[in-house]
C-alpha cells in the first residue's frame, strides 16, 4: 500500500523499530502519509523515487549513515527538507549535519510531539506564499518566493529550505535587526527549543553560498538584519 495523503509523504528513516513505529503514529495523525526505511541504501532509494515533503533522517543508520545520505542527496540537487535525529547530543554533530545541508536537528530522547511540530513547520513554510507575491532584491540578491529560487548577480544559488525561509525573511524587513530567538520563533516556528548556535550556522551557510554578495549583517551583541553590502 502506498502512503499517500493530501498532506504530502513524510520519510521516516530509522532502525529502531519503536521510534519508526511511534513517529509513524503521530505524524499520520497529523494527515501525512509516512514511509518508513530502516537503513540508509533504502533511505535514498526512497527519497528518490516517492518525493517525500520532509525527511527524518537518524544518523546512526545501519549499511550507510544519515551524514551519507544527505550528502549524497544534496550532491543530487534533491533540497528536500531533512531534519537530522539522532542519540548524540555532542556540538560538533550538530553543526556538521547542519553544514551538510540539513534544515533541523533533533536529540534523542525526543518527544514524537516536538517532532511533528517541526514537520508541520518546515512544510507550512513554503505554503504561505501567495501565487503573485513580488519578488525580493537586495543589492545582486533577488529572492523569487513563488518559485523559491535564489540569484546573487543572476547567477542560481541553490540553499536549503530553512537557508531560504531564514534568507527571505530578513529580506523582506531590510534594516530591522532579528535577535537569534526571534528568528528561531518566527523562520523555524519554535522558541527556544533548541540552542542558538542553529541560527548561527545557517547565516554562515547562506553567507558562503552568496559570497560578498550576502546582505545578512551582523549587528554585534544584538543578532542579524538585511542590508545592502557595502560594495553594491
Amino acid at each position: 500500500m502506498t502512503p499517500e495523503s493530501a498532506r504530502g509523504l513524510v520519510l521516516v528513516v530509522e532502525d529502531e523499530r519503536a521510534i519508526s513505529d511511534l513517529l509513524r503514529l503521530y505524524i499520520s495523525r497529523e494527515g501525512f502519509g509516512v514511509h518508513v526505511a530502516a537503513d540508509g541504501q533504502s533511505a535514498l532509494a526512497a527519497a528518490r523515487t516517492m518525493h517525500p515533503v520532509a525527511i527524518i533522517l537518524d544518523v546512526g543508520l545501519p549499511i550507510m549513515d544519515g551524514t551519507e545520505v544527505c550528502r549524497q542527496l544534496r550532491a543530487e540537487g534533491n533540497w528536500v527538507p531533512i531534519l537530522f535525529c539522532t542519540a548524540r547530543d555532542d556540538e560538533v554533530d550538530r553543526v556538521l549535519g547542519l553544514e551538510l545541508g540539513a534544515d533541523d536537528y533533533i536529540t534523542k530522547p525526543f518527544s514524537p510531539r516536538e517532532v511533528v511540530a517541526r514537520i508541520k513547520s518546515v512544510v507550512r513554510r513554503a505554503s504561505l506564499i501567495a501565487p503573485d507575491e513580488a519578488p525580493l532584491e537586495l543589492g545582486a540578491v533577488t529572492v523569487d518566493l513563488v518559485t523559491r529560487r535564489v540569484t546573487a548577480d543572476g547567477d542560481p544559488v541553490v540553499l536549503t529550505a530553512t537557508e531560504f525561509d531564514l534568507l527571505a525573511h530578513l529580506m523582506r524587513h531590510p534594516g530591522r535587526v532579528y535577535s537569534r530567538e526571534q528568528l528561531l520563533s518566527e523562520v523555524w516556528g519554535y522558541a527556544a527549543m533548541v540552542g542558538t548556535r542553529t541560527v548561527d550556522v545557517h547565516v554562515a551557510q547562506v553567507r558562503g553560498k552568496l559570497g560578498d554578495l550576502s546582505p545578512i549583517r551582523t549587528v554585534r551583541g544584538v543578532g542579524y538584519s538585511a542590508e545592502v553590502p557595502d560594495s553594491a
